[in-house]
């Protein structure tokens, strides 16, 4: 198995490379299986959001942090490919929460401003920072997220560009600014946090990959999409089964 630093140096180079790394986000043992099993997968990223769903709960941390934490666990024992975790807000205590998920392996994470106050935001990075490198793990990649576009503060761009400096100075590698940015809005934060520190979530609206990688964008995920697209086609089926069809020729056997 790939140690936990050189997993976290491997994932932190795929993100300052040129080229973009995109990543479909997985949420429990059999899409993880899946996407790592794809010719071109780099590296994985767990959705918070679609865990949560996969056990019943609503999003924005109403999964317990145990239940949680077990389904990247189960991921993480599935690959050999780096792994990043969507852990929220960090549930109360970001800094012990990423602590516990770097004893399962992981190396990488996203973690919600929630529009803290800016000076309790950038504190919290540096303690996540600060708790990776006192796991050995001083290549975390720590894909600090702020909710400027989410959370609709009063002038979002100005205050992701704020937030994102800020996080970058307190030792964060990488920045992400979730949202239905424009090519314009990407150029904007691009310039101000540098190539390569900026991910963004594939959503319809955005601008195209290639277009992001001409840009400088590191990296792009994909959040719940990826479930709502297993999901679609689950529906779809079922559509099919009650019009008196059946599966799909396309279907591939995957499991």
């Amino acid at each position: 198995m790939t140690s936990r630093p050189s997993a976290a140096s491997e994932l932190l180079a795929l993100h300052h490379a040129p080229e973009l790394l995109t990543v479909v986000n997985v949420w429990d043992s059999i899409s993880a299986t899946v996407v790592a099993d794809i010719p071109g997968t780099k590296a994985l990223a767990t959705a918070s959001h679609s865990i949560a769903a996969s056990r019943g709960y609503e999003d924005g941390e109403n999964i317990p942090v145990d239940e949680m934490l077990e389904e990247v666990r189960r991921i993480v024992e599935r690959t050999q490919l780096p792994v990043s975790a969507d852990l929220e807000g960090g549930y109360g205590d970001a800094a012990e929460t990423v602590r516990r998920a770097i004893g399962l392996g992981v190396v990488g994470a996203n973690i919600e401003d929630q529009l803290k106050p800016l000076a309790e935001a950038a504190r919290q990075v540096e303690a996540i920072m600060k708790a990776a490198e006192s796991e050995g793990v001083p290549d975390f990649v720590l894909n600090a997220r702020t909710d400027a576009f989410p959370r609709q503060a009063e002038n979002p761009l100005e205050e992701a560009v704020a937030r994102g400096k800020a996080f970058l100075d307190a030792g964060a590698p990488v920045v992400f600014v979730p949202g239905r940015l424009d090519e314009q809005q990407v150029t904007t934060l691009v310039d101000a946090l540098g190539p390569q520190r900026l991910t963004l979530i594939g959503i319809p609206g955005v601008p195209p990959l290639a277009r992001l990688q001409e840009l400088g964008v590191a990296r792009v995920s994909y959040g719940p999409m990826s479930q709502n697209v297993a999901l679609t086609a689950l529906a779809e089926l079922v559509e099919a089964v009650h019009d008196g069809g059946g599966v799909p020729e396309s279907m591939r056997i995957l499991n």
